[in-house]
């Protein structure tokens, strides 16, 4: 299995419901701040932490994303795209993108964010962790949590010492960004409908489960409301 983080995958296929009707006609990762759509804002972080290859999957308008966004030869990365006739949230997503994530079949180590989250995270940082779970004898994750928002003050998972553990304190909010193996994925048919949330529990209570707080600037954009403040501050800053 390859080490180094190479591999990350862009989870762009929901409808943006709540940020209609600017998605009626636009898919949510293409909506703009700051002067450029908030998934070129991850895809320039990650080509800058080294990535080579990006798939992103799609359904909703996807035909716009690959428009948008060609090969990735702009940004000195490889684009992939794993279209979705529907939405198949992130785990089967992720099932269905394994042909383009993986190569000639081999076990991957790949990053993960969600289009819609804009943060000044360093995803070099996670080279050691890639490193570390390429070599575990089953297959685990990395999470990187945030402190908990005002709308979910009692978080997702506890951290402590870098563990993650469903019960216990500290408890963060997990922010959609994270590190898995494609391993934990292949059992699970293409075309199926699955969250993650069931594989971050199993996970986390095996004790595969390692995580990191992260303290930075990271938005969850939600709303009109919510891209206008960062499209405003952004522009100011």
């Amino acid at each position: 299995m390859t080490s180094p983080l190479k591999k990350a995958m862009i989870f762009a296929a929901g409808r943006g419901e709540r940020m209609r009707p600017l998605t009626d006609t636009c898919p949510k990762p293409l909506l703009e701040a700051g002067g450029k759509p908030l998934i070129v804002w991850q895809i320039e972080r990650l080509a800058e932490a080294g990535v080579e290859v990006i798939v992103i999957n799609h359904a909703w308008l996807g035909a716009q994303i690959e428009a948008a966004l060609g090969d990735g030869s702009r940004w000195g990365v490889e684009l992939r795209y794993s279209a979705e006739t529907d939405a198949l949230e992130t785990a089967g997503g992720i099932a269905q993108a394994l042909p383009l994530i993986e190569d000639r079949g081999e076990p991957e180590v790949f990053a993960a964010v969600s289009g819609d989250v804009f943060c000044e995270f360093d995803y070099g940082s996670l080279a050691t962790h890639a490193a570390r779970l390429a070599n575990a004898d089953a297959p685990g994750m990395h999470l990187v949590m945030v402190p908990n928002p005002r709308f979910h003050a009692d978080g997702d998972f506890a951290l402590n010492d870098g563990r993650l553990s469903l019960d216990g304190t500290p408890r963060y909010t997990f922010g959609n960004i994270g590190i898995y193996d494609t391993r934990m994925f292949r059992d699970l048919a293409p075309g199926t409908r699955r969250a993650l949330t069931p594989y971050y529990r199993e996970t986390i209570a095996a004790g595969r489960a390692s995580g990191e707080l992260y303290e930075g600037r990271w938005e969850n954009v939600g709303t009109p409301a919510q891209l206008a403040a960062l499209d405003l501050a952004l522009r100011e800053g």
